[in-house]
């Protein structure tokens, strides 16, 4: 274990390139070991990580990493068992996405699980028993059930070995698959009088350090009469299915003849040790040799079967082929958009190229059935930029003017590249939030009003009104004169202009009571100023109306 910590520092690596990390870690490693540093790697500072909220992206899948902001470190959140999550594939690579905020971006990362020897060859079953005839020819072969090791490269199965027989040969076989196939060559003539059993132990070695073993016992029963096995029509049957054939359909039929009479020449078929998953998926008529399948088939997790049948006579010879069926990929998956992050609402003065949104699309089919294209809908507005891989920001194109629009809902389109198209789309709500760009305009750029002398304290002379196109704090307009003297009096001790709450209009009202013999008329200015201090003036003009109110 601290060779394999110690492994895992060393071997850990990373790629900037394109917004990518790329780090490697040895399977099994305890929770909360380290896998690479982030902050670093990005050229992030440890402050900068935390006040950007960055984070690994929930996508919905297993989380094996998390980011530690107290040091910027990748660590392992789930011990990762290699054999489990990549059973089949010989590079196991984990995704992952660090998403940060202000300004937002997304970097890709994976991190390569390197296979660790925990898992020795085992084999299904303990004890194997093999019918063999007296009278089978020397060089007949007899297919073994084969071991399973999980592990990869040199830590998975390598080779077999037999005890020694002075009977049988152990040969190993690589088929088309890659997998090693163990058989027993007959080299000298059985008699079952002499000796009715033989047992032979067989195991199967990895090559990893240490390394580790299973072993099977094969016991083999030498069987009397019965001079013919049956022979195959072909020595490999191979056939080409698509994926979304029935349930029920017939794949192909095997066909094996026997060259006795009676009992001896009737022919069964049947499976000859094959994997429990291509048993559930596939069924052999006994009597007809004919192979249907009985579940459906899916290229994404299996695109090629390999098979061993046995046709056995009723004296107990057989004999074996194998059957290769290949699976076509068919258009059956429709792709799938995952919006990862929104930036709403957006300021309407936001610079051109902002990131607003970013997501990713995938497709499981494979081929052109899994190439996807993406588009917008309001490509004037936005435009769609590749990150890389599958995943997509939507950004700014044009300038934005919530005066003129204040929302947007722009449509996401992905199209994969099957005949005929399979396709989906999502919508991303963008509001666009106000910004103080727009001045008070008033109604009039002169007002005009008349007035009785005399009057009486508060009288109101006119209303004015300023509107802004702005939003809320930023539309609100105050109203006030514009200071000045009259006869050596400040003005506001003549006119005054104020509004009431939630009014638009400002009321420009008398003080006290003015004398048309003392002035016959005032002008003044009036401005209006919004919540973000841009003003608008305008001019006012009161004329004073005389009444008799002076005696000879």
């Amino acid at each position: 274990r601290q060779r394999a910590l110690l492994w895992a520092v060393l071997l850990a690596a990373w790629e900037a390139a394109w917004g990518q990390l790329r780090y490697s870690v040895p399977e099994e490693m305890p929770k909360g070991s380290f896998v690479g540093d982030v902050a670093k790697d990005l050229g992030l500072q440890l402050p900068e990580i935390s006040d950007r909220d960055a984070h690994v992206f929930d996508t919905g899948r297993t989380r094996y990493f998390f980011l530690d902001l107290q040091n910027g470190h990748l660590s392992i959140m789930e011990q990762v068992d290699r054999e489990k999550i990549c059973a089949a594939v010989a590079k196991c690579v984990l995704n992952f996405e660090i998403l940060v905020k202000r300004p937002m971006n997304i970097y890709k990362g994976e991190v390569e699980i390197l296979d660790i020897n925990d898992n020795p060859p085992s084999f299904p079953e303990r004890l194997s028993v093999l019918e063999i005839s007296e009278n089978t020819a020397p060089g007949a072969r007899f297919p073994l059930e084969r071991a399973h090791d999980p592990d990869t490269g040199v830590n998975s199965l390598q080779n077999y070995e037999c005890s020694q027989s002075s009977y049988f040969n152990l040969d190993v076989k690589t088929g088309d698959d890659g997998e090693k196939y163990p058989e027993l060559l007959l080299v000298k003539s059985l008699d079952r009088e002499e000796q009715a059993a033989h047992t032979l132990i067989l195991t199967a070695r990895d090559n990893g350090s240490p390394m580790k073993s299973g072993s099977t016992a094969i016991q083999i029963i030498v069987l009397d009469g019965n001079d013919n096995a049956p022979e195959f029509t072909q020595s490999v049957y191979k056939v080409t299915v698509r994926e979304d054939v029935a349930v029920g359909s017939l794949v192909l039929q095997v066909t094996a003849t026997d060259r006795d009479e009676g009992p001896n020449a009737e022919v069964k078929y049947a499976f000859f040790k094959i994997p429990e998953k291509f048993d559930k998926a596939f069924k052999m008529d006994p009597e007809s040799g004919e192979i249907v399948i009985m579940e459906s088939l899916n290229f994404e997790e299996q695109e090629f079967y390999e098979m061993v049948v046995q046709a056995r006579d009723a004296g107990g010879l057989s004999s074996h082929s194998k059957v290769l069926i290949k699976v076509i990929d068919v258009n059956n998956y429709v792709p799938e958009i995952v919006i990862m992050s929104v930036f709403s609402p957006v300021p309407e003065d936001t610079p051109l190229g902002t990131v607003v949104a970013i997501f990713s699309v995938q497709d499981r089919d494979s081929g052109a059935n899994g190439e996807v294209h993406c588009s917008i809908s309001d490509s004037h507005t936005f435009r769609l930029e590749k990150s890389f891989d599958n995943y997509y920001r939507v950004v700014t194109a044009s300038e934005l003017d919530r005066e003129q629009e204040s929302e947007y809902n722009v449509t996401v389109r992905a199209a994969d590249g099957g005949r005929p198209a399979l396709q989906s789309s999502a919508v991303l709500a963008l509001r666009v939030l106000d910004v103080n760009d727009n001045a008070p305009v008033f109604a009039e750029e002169r007002y005009s009003a008349w007035l009785a002398e005399n009057n009486a304290a508060g009288a109101l002379v006119l209303r004015v009104r300023a509107t802004d196109a702005d939003r809320g704090q930023n539309a609100r307009v105050r109203y006030r004169l514009a200071e000045g003297r009259v006869r050596g009096a400040p003005l506001s001790s003549y006119v005054s202009v104020q509004a009431e709450t939630g009014a638009l209009t400002g009321d420009v009202k008398v003080t006290g009571a003015l004398d048309y013999e003392e002035r016959k008329y005032y002008e003044v200015s009036v401005e209006g100023k919004d919540g973000g201090g841009l003003t608008a003036h305008a001019k006012l003009h009161i004329d004073i109306i005389d009444v008799n109110d002076n005696a000879p």
